[in-house]
């Protein structure tokens, strides 16, 4: 199912110019610590679809995802003070091996809220990094509330998955990195959960590639942040159980991405489970890679949409390759 909302007369905000030069300043600071990912086009993918489709392979990065990005623009961002007292974050997995990774780096200490239903595997890779974790409740929204609140009482800096603009900013160096590799381009497929990666990415797009298309894409089951867009408010949205983990839970309130998401979001995907697990299965058979979830559901919805773009320059972001145990085995 897919949505368009593609305005070609809307001009650039203040707001998404000044996100924009944000992502700018990010690619030169993080360039010492991040890696400049590689494309690769893919063949294939769509038999007899004269579409030029390259995959960003944002799962090679050192700790499997894009969240590396964000998490290292924030983290040499901090004043000395900051840094010294450490920070706080809340995830379920990528973000918090990001942010662990880099606060490594950085020789700061950094502590993680989960919730209960964190992967073993991917709490274990936090605690490797040396951060400490604190699991906190049943819903990835719970152990965010709760990390915030503990990092306003003891004056840490909490760093966000998806609600700090040092945070959209670092994952919007991808865009940097693309147009360097791949122009011009005319559309990024490019999955959504909280809204960091798409807000970065879109930011950066509408001022230096106006007229490439950003879709947003979504699993069904976890469409928080599209039913909020189109409320023009933040919305408590039923989710049910999705493949793509790492989009998966509620919005903070007041989010800040949602009103960047709002302006740059040209069009919208929604894909099926089933449709999630073909696109895994799908890039395996045809490179070998196993991609994680929320990285099938930007896969699954080009391959939802592939007649409308023959002919066309395509980039899809392949976020991460962190799966848990419990998506390897609905993977087969």
């Amino acid at each position: 199912m897919s949505h368009s909302a593609r305005n070609h007369g809307a001009t650039i905000s203040a707001a998404i110019a000044k996100l924009a030069a944000q992502v700018t300043d990010a690619a030169e600071r993080i360039r010492p610590v991040v890696v400049e990912i590689p494309v690769e086009q893919i063949e294939g993918l769509v038999p007899n679809i004269e579409t030029e489709v390259f995959f960003k392979l944002e799962n090679l990065q050192t700790t499997g995802s894009f969240k590396l990005r964000g998490a290292s623009n924030k983290i040499l961002s901090l004043s000395p003070e900051e840094a010294a007292k450490g920070v706080i974050a809340a995830s379920n997995g990528n973000h918090g091996l990001g942010v662990a990774a880099a606060a490594r780096a950085a020789g700061i200490a950094a502590e993680v809220f989960v919730s209960n239903h964190v992967s073993p595997t991917k709490a274990r890779r936090i605690e490797d990094y040396g951060a400490r974790i604190k699991r906190i409740g049943n819903d990835p929204l719970e152990a965010e509330l709760a990390a915030r609140a503990a990092a306003s009482e003891q004056g840490k800096v909490f760093i966000s998955p998806y609600n700090d603009a040092q945070v959209m900013a670092g994952q919007g160096t991808i865009a940097v990195e693309l147009l360097r590799q791949l122009p011009p381009l005319d559309a990024i497929f490019i999955a959504v959960g909280g809204g960091g990666l798409i807000g970065g990415i879109g930011a950066y797009m509408k001022f230096a590639s106006p007229q490439t298309e950003i879709v947003g894409c979504w699993p069904e089951n976890s469409p928080v942040l599209y039913e909020s867009i189109k409320a023009g408010r933040i919305l408590d949205v039923p989710e049910g159980p999705t493949l793509s983990e790492s989009t998966a839970g509620g919005l903070e309130p007041g989010s800040v991405t949602l009103e960047v998401c709002s302006h740059v979001i040209d069009s919208s995907v929604l894909v099926s489970e089933s449709e999630i697990l073909d696109a895994m299965r799908r890039v395996r058979d045809l490179k070998g890679w196993v991609i994680e979830g929320a990285a099938a559901v930007a896969v699954a919805a080009f391959l939802q949409n592939a007649e409308r773009y023959r002919g066309k320059r395509v980039a899809v972001i392949i976020c991460g390759a962190n799966v848990s145990e419990k998506v390897l085995s609905a993977l087969g």
